[in-house]
Protein backbone atom coordinates (compact mmCIF):
# COMPACT_ATOMS: atom_id res chain seq x y z
CA UNK A 1 0.00 0.00 0.00
CA UNK A 2 2.68 2.60 1.42
CA UNK A 3 4.93 1.48 -2.28
CA UNK A 4 1.57 2.18 -4.43
CA UNK A 5 1.06 5.41 -2.58
CA UNK A 6 4.87 6.17 -3.16
CA UNK A 7 4.95 5.24 -7.10
CA UNK A 8 1.92 7.56 -7.54
CA UNK A 9 3.59 10.52 -5.52
CA UNK A 10 6.69 9.85 -8.08
CA UNK A 11 4.18 9.80 -11.15
CA UNK A 12 2.15 12.88 -10.31
CA UNK A 13 5.51 14.39 -9.86
CA UNK A 14 6.66 13.68 -12.68
CA UNK A 15 3.65 14.40 -14.80
CA UNK A 16 3.92 18.28 -12.63
CA UNK A 17 7.52 18.65 -13.80
CA UNK A 18 6.77 17.53 -17.45
CA UNK A 19 4.15 19.72 -17.51
CA UNK A 20 6.51 22.88 -15.48
CA UNK A 21 8.67 21.86 -18.83
CA UNK A 22 6.26 22.40 -21.19
CA UNK A 23 4.88 25.63 -20.56
CA UNK A 24 8.87 26.97 -20.38
CA UNK A 25 9.36 25.57 -23.59
CA UNK A 26 6.44 27.24 -24.88
CA UNK A 27 7.42 30.19 -23.59
CA UNK A 28 10.56 29.97 -24.84
CA UNK A 29 9.00 29.27 -28.37
CA UNK A 30 7.29 32.65 -28.17
CA UNK A 31 10.44 34.35 -27.33
CA UNK A 32 11.70 32.76 -30.41
CA UNK A 33 9.29 33.70 -32.49
CA UNK A 34 8.71 37.26 -31.12
CA UNK A 35 12.73 37.73 -31.85
CA UNK A 36 12.72 36.14 -35.27
CA UNK A 37 10.17 37.90 -36.25
CA UNK A 38 11.89 41.47 -35.06
CA UNK A 39 15.34 40.38 -36.92
CA UNK A 40 13.50 40.18 -40.10
CA UNK A 41 11.85 43.64 -39.59
CA UNK A 42 13.72 46.44 -42.18
CA UNK A 43 13.97 50.04 -40.67
CA UNK A 44 14.06 51.07 -44.31
CA UNK A 45 10.43 52.93 -44.24
CA UNK A 46 8.54 54.09 -41.16
CA UNK A 47 5.14 55.87 -40.95
CA UNK A 48 4.95 59.39 -39.37
CA UNK A 49 2.90 57.97 -36.42
CA UNK A 50 5.57 56.15 -34.98
CA UNK A 51 7.53 59.37 -34.04
CA UNK A 52 4.55 60.60 -32.61
CA UNK A 53 2.99 58.18 -30.60
CA UNK A 54 3.45 58.32 -26.35
CA UNK A 55 5.19 54.72 -26.37
CA UNK A 56 6.37 54.73 -22.71
CA UNK A 57 3.01 55.35 -21.47
CA UNK A 58 1.29 52.52 -19.25
CA UNK A 59 -1.19 51.45 -21.92
CA UNK A 60 -1.96 52.08 -25.57
CA UNK A 61 -4.40 51.02 -28.41
CA UNK A 62 -3.64 51.47 -32.37
CA UNK A 63 -6.56 51.13 -34.41
CA UNK A 64 -6.64 50.52 -37.95
CA UNK A 65 -7.76 48.51 -41.06
CA UNK A 66 -5.98 45.13 -41.88
CA UNK A 67 -3.18 45.79 -44.24
CA UNK A 68 -2.21 50.06 -42.89
CA UNK A 69 1.07 48.77 -41.36
CA UNK A 70 0.11 48.81 -37.29
CA UNK A 71 2.01 45.33 -36.99
CA UNK A 72 5.29 46.59 -38.85
CA UNK A 73 4.94 49.76 -36.79
CA UNK A 74 5.03 47.90 -33.34
CA UNK A 75 8.04 45.60 -34.73
CA UNK A 76 9.80 48.61 -35.98
CA UNK A 77 9.43 50.15 -32.74
CA UNK A 78 10.72 47.29 -30.55
CA UNK A 79 13.48 46.48 -32.99
CA UNK A 80 15.04 50.56 -32.75
CA UNK A 81 14.38 50.80 -29.07
CA UNK A 82 14.94 47.45 -27.59
CA UNK A 83 16.47 44.89 -29.86
CA UNK A 84 16.55 41.58 -29.09
CA UNK A 85 16.00 41.98 -25.78
CA UNK A 86 14.67 40.17 -22.28
CA UNK A 87 12.80 43.33 -21.67
CA UNK A 88 10.97 43.94 -24.37
CA UNK A 89 8.50 41.62 -26.55
CA UNK A 90 5.89 40.92 -29.47
CA UNK A 91 3.31 38.18 -29.25
CA UNK A 92 -0.05 38.08 -31.67
CA UNK A 93 -3.31 36.93 -29.46
CA UNK A 94 -4.54 34.51 -32.75
CA UNK A 95 -1.31 32.67 -31.87
CA UNK A 96 -2.64 28.93 -30.86
CA UNK A 97 -0.48 29.53 -27.62
CA UNK A 98 -3.52 31.48 -26.36
CA UNK A 99 -6.42 29.27 -26.82
CA UNK A 100 -5.38 27.40 -23.59
CA UNK A 101 -3.58 30.17 -21.83
CA UNK A 102 -4.88 33.22 -20.24
CA UNK A 103 -3.18 36.79 -21.24
CA UNK A 104 -2.61 37.62 -17.59
CA UNK A 105 -0.56 34.68 -16.59
CA UNK A 106 1.28 35.37 -19.62
CA UNK A 107 1.65 38.68 -18.37
CA UNK A 108 2.84 37.60 -15.23
CA UNK A 109 5.12 35.33 -16.69
CA UNK A 110 6.75 37.34 -18.81
CA UNK A 111 7.95 40.17 -16.23
CA UNK A 112 8.94 37.40 -13.81
CA UNK A 113 11.86 37.11 -16.42
CA UNK A 114 12.45 40.55 -16.96
CA UNK A 115 10.36 41.72 -19.22
CA UNK A 116 9.03 45.50 -18.86
CA UNK A 117 7.23 46.27 -22.38
CA UNK A 118 4.86 44.06 -23.96
CA UNK A 119 3.59 44.38 -27.31
CA UNK A 120 0.16 42.61 -28.14
CA UNK A 121 -1.17 42.43 -32.01
CA UNK A 122 -4.39 41.13 -32.78
CA UNK A 123 -6.09 41.80 -29.36
CA UNK A 124 -9.82 41.75 -31.00
CA UNK A 125 -9.10 38.01 -31.73
CA UNK A 126 -8.69 36.74 -28.23
CA UNK A 127 -12.06 36.73 -25.92
CA UNK A 128 -12.47 38.97 -23.33
CA UNK A 129 -9.53 41.00 -24.45
CA UNK A 130 -10.56 44.07 -22.21
CA UNK A 131 -10.93 42.89 -18.96
CA UNK A 132 -7.41 41.02 -19.49
CA UNK A 133 -5.47 44.13 -20.26
CA UNK A 134 -7.97 46.05 -17.49
CA UNK A 135 -6.10 43.13 -15.24
CA UNK A 136 -3.13 43.58 -16.75
CA UNK A 137 -3.16 47.32 -16.01
CA UNK A 138 -4.46 47.29 -12.45
CA UNK A 139 -1.83 44.15 -11.25
CA UNK A 140 1.18 44.76 -12.90
CA UNK A 141 1.58 49.07 -12.77
CA UNK A 142 5.40 48.24 -13.44
CA UNK A 143 4.59 46.97 -16.80
CA UNK A 144 3.66 48.84 -20.21
CA UNK A 145 1.59 47.48 -22.69
CA UNK A 146 0.70 48.84 -26.33
CA UNK A 147 -1.82 46.70 -28.20
CA UNK A 148 -3.13 47.09 -31.60
CA UNK A 149 -6.73 45.83 -33.42
CA UNK A 150 -9.58 46.10 -35.61
CA UNK A 151 -11.00 49.68 -36.21
CA UNK A 152 -13.87 48.58 -34.94
CA UNK A 153 -12.51 48.00 -31.47
CA UNK A 154 -14.69 50.03 -28.85
CA UNK A 155 -12.65 50.86 -25.77
CA UNK A 156 -15.25 52.85 -24.31
CA UNK A 157 -18.19 50.59 -24.72
CA UNK A 158 -16.30 47.19 -23.75
CA UNK A 159 -17.19 45.77 -21.01
CA UNK A 160 -14.36 46.74 -18.86
CA UNK A 161 -14.35 50.28 -20.41
CA UNK A 162 -10.69 50.80 -20.85
CA UNK A 163 -11.26 54.62 -21.61
CA UNK A 164 -9.71 55.81 -18.57
CA UNK A 165 -6.67 54.12 -18.86
CA UNK A 166 -5.54 53.15 -22.49
CA UNK A 167 -4.87 55.87 -25.11
CA UNK A 168 -5.81 55.01 -28.35
CA UNK A 169 -4.58 56.06 -31.67
CA UNK A 170 -5.87 55.12 -35.66
CA UNK A 171 -3.54 54.06 -37.86
CA UNK A 172 -4.58 55.36 -41.48
CA UNK A 173 -3.06 54.32 -44.79
CA UNK A 174 0.10 55.95 -46.35
CA UNK A 175 -0.33 59.97 -47.13
CA UNK A 176 0.50 61.22 -50.51
CA UNK A 177 3.85 61.92 -48.67
CA UNK A 178 4.41 58.51 -47.10
CA UNK A 179 3.87 56.97 -50.42
CA UNK A 180 6.11 58.94 -52.41
CA UNK A 181 8.91 58.09 -49.67
CA UNK A 182 8.16 54.17 -49.96
CA UNK A 183 7.94 53.86 -53.75
CA UNK A 184 10.04 56.57 -55.34
CA UNK A 185 12.50 56.99 -52.36
CA UNK A 186 11.60 61.13 -52.78
CA UNK A 187 11.75 62.90 -49.01
CA UNK A 188 9.17 65.71 -48.78
CA UNK A 189 8.19 67.80 -45.59
CA UNK A 190 5.42 66.96 -43.11
CA UNK A 191 3.38 70.11 -43.53
CA UNK A 192 0.59 71.27 -40.83
CA UNK A 193 -1.96 72.76 -42.46
CA UNK A 194 -1.61 76.19 -40.94
CA UNK A 195 1.70 76.62 -42.86
CA UNK A 196 -0.03 74.97 -46.56
CA UNK A 197 -2.83 77.74 -45.84
CA UNK A 198 -0.45 80.50 -45.49
CA UNK A 199 2.70 79.41 -47.17
CA UNK A 200 1.50 76.86 -50.05
CA UNK A 201 3.27 79.26 -53.26
CA UNK A 202 6.06 79.38 -51.42
CA UNK A 203 6.09 75.79 -50.17
CA UNK A 204 4.85 74.18 -53.96
CA UNK A 205 7.47 76.17 -55.42
CA UNK A 206 10.34 74.98 -53.65
CA UNK A 207 9.42 71.67 -53.94
CA UNK A 208 8.65 71.55 -57.70
CA UNK A 209 12.45 73.12 -58.08
CA UNK A 210 13.12 68.87 -57.12
CA UNK A 211 10.26 66.85 -57.66
CA UNK A 212 7.04 66.72 -59.85
CA UNK A 213 4.54 65.34 -57.65
CA UNK A 214 1.60 65.62 -59.96
CA UNK A 215 3.60 62.91 -62.05
CA UNK A 216 3.02 60.45 -59.24
CA UNK A 217 -0.59 61.26 -57.97
CA UNK A 218 -2.84 59.62 -60.09
CA UNK A 219 -0.73 56.77 -59.38
CA UNK A 220 -1.30 57.38 -55.80
CA UNK A 221 -4.76 57.35 -56.10
CA UNK A 222 -4.73 53.86 -57.55
CA UNK A 223 -2.41 51.80 -55.62
CA UNK A 224 -0.63 53.84 -53.38
CA UNK A 225 -2.59 53.57 -49.58
CA UNK A 226 -1.99 50.18 -48.20
CA UNK A 227 2.02 49.85 -48.31
CA UNK A 228 2.17 46.42 -50.01
CA UNK A 229 2.22 47.06 -53.51
CA UNK A 230 4.12 45.06 -55.90
CA UNK A 231 4.16 45.93 -59.06
CA UNK A 232 0.97 44.43 -60.23
CA UNK A 233 -2.04 46.30 -59.57
CA UNK A 234 -4.68 43.90 -60.50
CA UNK A 235 -2.84 41.55 -57.43
CA UNK A 236 -3.21 44.56 -55.39
CA UNK A 237 -6.58 45.32 -55.88
CA UNK A 238 -7.23 41.43 -55.59
CA UNK A 239 -5.75 42.03 -51.74
CA UNK A 240 -7.87 45.01 -51.16
CA UNK A 241 -10.78 43.12 -51.80
CA UNK A 242 -9.83 40.73 -49.39
CA UNK A 243 -9.80 43.04 -46.90
CA UNK A 244 -13.18 44.28 -47.43
CA UNK A 245 -14.23 40.72 -47.22
CA UNK A 246 -12.24 40.03 -44.40
CA UNK A 247 -14.13 43.45 -42.64
CA UNK A 248 -17.72 42.99 -44.05
CA UNK A 249 -17.72 38.57 -43.41
CA UNK A 250 -15.51 38.02 -40.47
CA UNK A 251 -15.13 41.26 -38.49
CA UNK A 252 -18.30 42.99 -38.55
CA UNK A 253 -20.22 39.38 -37.06
CA UNK A 254 -17.59 38.83 -34.55
CA UNK A 255 -17.42 42.40 -33.11
CA UNK A 256 -20.62 44.00 -33.86
CA UNK A 257 -22.69 40.90 -33.95
CA UNK A 258 -24.22 41.34 -37.15
CA UNK A 259 -26.19 38.56 -38.99
CA UNK A 260 -23.85 36.67 -41.33
CA UNK A 261 -27.40 36.65 -43.68
CA UNK A 262 -26.92 40.49 -44.27
CA UNK A 263 -23.64 40.03 -46.05
CA UNK A 264 -24.56 40.66 -49.35
CA UNK A 265 -26.89 43.32 -48.01
CA UNK A 266 -23.86 45.51 -47.45
CA UNK A 267 -21.76 44.33 -50.39
CA UNK A 268 -24.89 45.86 -52.32
CA UNK A 269 -24.68 48.82 -50.29
CA UNK A 270 -20.97 49.27 -50.98
CA UNK A 271 -20.90 48.81 -54.57
CA UNK A 272 -23.89 51.47 -55.08
CA UNK A 273 -21.74 53.75 -52.84
CA UNK A 274 -18.82 53.59 -55.08
CA UNK A 275 -20.59 54.18 -58.18
CA UNK A 276 -21.94 57.42 -57.05
CA UNK A 277 -20.69 61.08 -57.94
CA UNK A 278 -19.92 61.83 -54.73
CA UNK A 279 -23.00 59.64 -52.92
CA UNK A 280 -25.37 61.93 -51.08
CA UNK A 281 -27.48 59.17 -49.70
CA UNK A 282 -31.57 59.05 -49.68
CA UNK A 283 -31.97 56.49 -47.31
CA UNK A 284 -35.71 55.60 -48.53
CA UNK A 285 -34.83 54.67 -52.11
CA UNK A 286 -31.90 52.85 -50.76
CA UNK A 287 -34.01 50.72 -48.14
CA UNK A 288 -36.02 49.63 -51.02
CA UNK A 289 -33.37 48.48 -53.76
CA UNK A 290 -31.48 46.86 -51.08
CA UNK A 291 -34.93 45.34 -49.78
CA UNK A 292 -34.35 46.70 -45.95
CA UNK A 293 -35.69 49.00 -43.75
CA UNK A 294 -34.73 52.51 -43.57
CA UNK A 295 -33.40 52.10 -39.87
CA UNK A 296 -31.16 48.81 -41.21
CA UNK A 297 -29.72 51.27 -43.65
CA UNK A 298 -28.64 53.87 -41.57
CA UNK A 299 -26.99 50.83 -39.15
CA UNK A 300 -25.43 49.48 -41.86
CA UNK A 301 -23.49 52.89 -42.87
CA UNK A 302 -22.49 53.34 -39.42
CA UNK A 303 -20.60 49.56 -38.84
CA UNK A 304 -18.94 50.65 -42.13
CA UNK A 305 -17.98 53.88 -41.14
CA UNK A 306 -16.37 52.63 -37.94
CA UNK A 307 -14.98 49.98 -39.99
CA UNK A 308 -12.86 52.44 -42.30
CA UNK A 309 -14.91 51.09 -45.11
CA UNK A 310 -16.51 54.48 -44.69
CA UNK A 311 -16.46 58.28 -44.31
CA UNK A 312 -19.55 59.56 -43.80
CA UNK A 313 -19.81 63.67 -43.69
CA UNK A 314 -22.29 65.19 -41.48
CA UNK A 315 -23.42 69.45 -40.98
CA UNK A 316 -22.19 68.60 -37.09
CA UNK A 317 -20.00 66.40 -35.26
CA UNK A 318 -21.65 66.99 -32.39
CA UNK A 319 -24.39 64.29 -31.28
CA UNK A 320 -24.49 62.02 -34.12
CA UNK A 321 -26.82 59.40 -33.09
CA UNK A 322 -26.73 56.06 -34.78
CA UNK A 323 -30.00 56.94 -36.65
CA UNK A 324 -28.88 60.15 -37.93
CA UNK A 325 -28.07 60.06 -42.02
CA UNK A 326 -25.12 61.63 -42.91
CA UNK A 327 -25.11 64.91 -45.74
CA UNK A 328 -22.57 62.56 -47.99
CA UNK A 329 -21.07 59.12 -48.09
CA UNK A 330 -17.57 58.46 -49.11
CA UNK A 331 -15.13 55.03 -49.59
CA UNK A 332 -12.57 55.31 -46.87
CA UNK A 333 -9.96 56.17 -49.24
CA UNK A 334 -9.30 56.34 -53.12
CA UNK A 335 -7.85 52.69 -53.90
CA UNK A 336 -11.06 51.15 -52.81
CA UNK A 337 -13.11 53.31 -55.63
CA UNK A 338 -10.41 51.51 -58.13
CA UNK A 339 -11.02 47.70 -56.07
CA UNK A 340 -14.47 48.15 -55.70
CA UNK A 341 -15.37 49.47 -59.11
CA UNK A 342 -15.30 47.63 -62.86
CA UNK A 343 -15.17 51.50 -64.27
CA UNK A 344 -12.45 54.39 -63.94
CA UNK A 345 -13.98 56.12 -60.97
CA UNK A 346 -15.30 59.69 -61.35
CA UNK A 347 -12.61 62.07 -61.33
CA UNK A 348 -14.86 64.20 -58.84
CA UNK A 349 -15.52 61.79 -56.63
CA UNK A 350 -11.80 60.56 -56.01
CA UNK A 351 -10.44 64.07 -55.86
CA UNK A 352 -13.02 64.57 -53.35
CA UNK A 353 -12.41 61.03 -51.28
CA UNK A 354 -8.95 62.25 -51.43
CA UNK A 355 -9.26 65.33 -49.64
CA UNK A 356 -11.35 64.13 -46.97
CA UNK A 357 -9.07 61.43 -46.51
CA UNK A 358 -5.71 63.22 -46.08
CA UNK A 359 -7.38 65.85 -43.15
CA UNK A 360 -9.72 63.58 -41.16
CA UNK A 361 -6.54 61.98 -39.99
CA UNK A 362 -6.20 65.04 -37.36
CA UNK A 363 -9.16 67.81 -38.41
CA UNK A 364 -12.80 67.92 -37.88
CA UNK A 365 -14.32 68.19 -40.77
CA UNK A 366 -18.24 68.61 -41.75
CA UNK A 367 -20.58 69.72 -44.39
CA UNK A 368 -21.05 73.56 -45.17
CA UNK A 369 -23.85 75.66 -46.51
CA UNK A 370 -21.51 76.45 -49.05
CA UNK A 371 -18.52 74.76 -50.67
CA UNK A 372 -17.27 70.63 -50.10
CA UNK A 373 -15.87 70.45 -46.70
CA UNK A 374 -15.60 72.61 -43.63
CA UNK A 375 -12.65 71.97 -42.09
CA UNK A 376 -12.29 72.40 -37.99
CA UNK A 377 -15.57 75.07 -37.84
CA UNK A 378 -13.11 77.60 -39.76
CA UNK A 379 -12.24 76.77 -43.31
CA UNK A 380 -14.37 76.32 -46.04
CA UNK A 381 -13.31 74.20 -48.99
CA UNK A 382 -14.43 73.75 -52.32
CA UNK A 383 -12.88 70.57 -54.31
CA UNK A 384 -12.10 70.36 -58.66
CA UNK A 385 -9.84 71.03 -61.01
CA UNK A 386 -6.89 73.63 -62.51
CA UNK A 387 -9.94 75.76 -63.68
CA UNK A 388 -12.27 75.50 -60.66
CA UNK A 389 -12.61 79.30 -60.03
CA UNK A 390 -14.17 79.32 -56.53
CA UNK A 391 -17.50 81.55 -57.39
CA UNK A 392 -19.73 79.53 -55.21
CA UNK A 393 -17.46 80.56 -51.92
CA UNK A 394 -17.81 83.56 -52.86
CA UNK A 395 -19.00 85.83 -49.73
CA UNK A 396 -17.48 82.92 -47.57
CA UNK A 397 -14.61 84.11 -45.01
CA UNK A 398 -11.44 82.24 -44.91
CA UNK A 399 -12.52 79.97 -48.66
CA UNK A 400 -9.78 78.35 -50.42
CA UNK A 401 -10.09 75.81 -53.69
CA UNK A 402 -8.28 73.09 -53.81
CA UNK A 403 -7.43 72.35 -57.55
CA UNK A 404 -6.18 68.99 -58.93
CA UNK A 405 -3.76 69.65 -61.84
CA UNK A 406 -1.43 72.10 -60.28
CA UNK A 407 1.92 72.10 -59.48
CA UNK A 408 2.02 75.65 -57.67
CA UNK A 409 -1.24 77.57 -56.80
CA UNK A 410 -1.82 81.15 -56.32
CA UNK A 411 -3.83 83.11 -53.68
CA UNK A 412 -6.60 81.00 -52.03
CA UNK A 413 -6.19 78.40 -55.26
CA UNK A 414 -4.22 75.54 -53.35
CA UNK A 415 -3.10 72.85 -55.11
CA UNK A 416 -4.97 69.29 -54.32
CA UNK A 417 -1.87 67.41 -53.70
CA UNK A 418 -0.47 69.14 -50.66
CA UNK A 419 -3.37 67.82 -48.59
CA UNK A 420 -1.45 64.80 -48.88
CA UNK A 421 1.90 66.66 -46.93
CA UNK A 422 -0.13 66.31 -43.73
CA UNK A 423 0.66 63.37 -41.86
Amino acid sequence: MEETKFIKNVFHKKQFSIFLCSEENRMDKLKKKSNRIIEQTTLDFKRSLITELPWNERLVGIKGSRGVGKTTMLLQYIKQEYGISTQAMYISLDDFYFTGNTLVDFAEEFISLGGKHLFIDEVHKYPNWSIELKNIYDTFPELKVVFTGSSLLEILNSRSDLSRRALVYSLNGLSFREYLLLSEKIELPQLSLDAILKNHEKLAFEISKTVKPLAYFDQYLRIGYFPFYQGDETLYQKRIQEILNMIIEIELPTLRKTDYSIVSKIKQLLYIISQSVPFKPNVTKLSVKINTTRKTILEYINYLTDANVFNSLYKSTHGIGLLQKPEKLFLENTNFMFAVQNQEPNKGSLRETFFYNQLVQNHQITYPEKGDFLVDENFTFEIGGRNKTGQQLKGVENAFVAADGMDVGVGNKIPLWMFGLLY
